[in-house]
């Protein structure tokens, strides 16, 4: 299930030749992985009613080209791995069809601050897409 988070690139986020800052890429790759949870039917705090949250793991970066004040950036977010206690993301940031950016974050469902296995329903929730 790709979800779409998009946005301009606002000046704040810019270098002095209008080149996005690297670190707003993770910025970008967090709304949409906020985005692609909605999209999988697991809103914002819903995980909490499953007694689990979840944690950054592992993330990297590749960057093949520049975004740019006044570009629009778009995000797409997809599942790339589920594991029992982990989930890995594939998240691509682009401009129009050029690709700026790819990002794979892992994340760890944890309870009591110790590794737990997805619920049942999570898992059949972002699976299903």
């Amino acid at each position: 299930m790709p979800a779409v988070w998009s946005a301009p690139v606002r000046f704040v986020e810019c270098d002095q030749q209008g080149v996005a800052f690297n670190a707003h890429y993770l910025t970008w790759a967090d709304e949409a992985v906020n985005a692609w949870w909605v999209a999988a039917g697991v809103p914002y705090g819903a995980l909490a009613a499953w007694g689990v949250e979840y944690y950054v793991k592992a993330t990297a970066l590749d960057w093949s080209s520049s975004a740019r004040y006044g570009d629009t950036v778009e995000v797409d977010a997809e599942l790339a791995q589920l594991g029992r206690t982990s989930l890995t993301l594939a998240l691509t940031v682009r401009v129009g069809e050029r690709v700026c950016c790819t990002v794979r974050t892992t994340y760890v469902a944890t309870a009591g601050g110790r590794p737990v296995p997805w619920p049942d329903e999570v898992r059949e929730l972002v699976s299903a897409g």
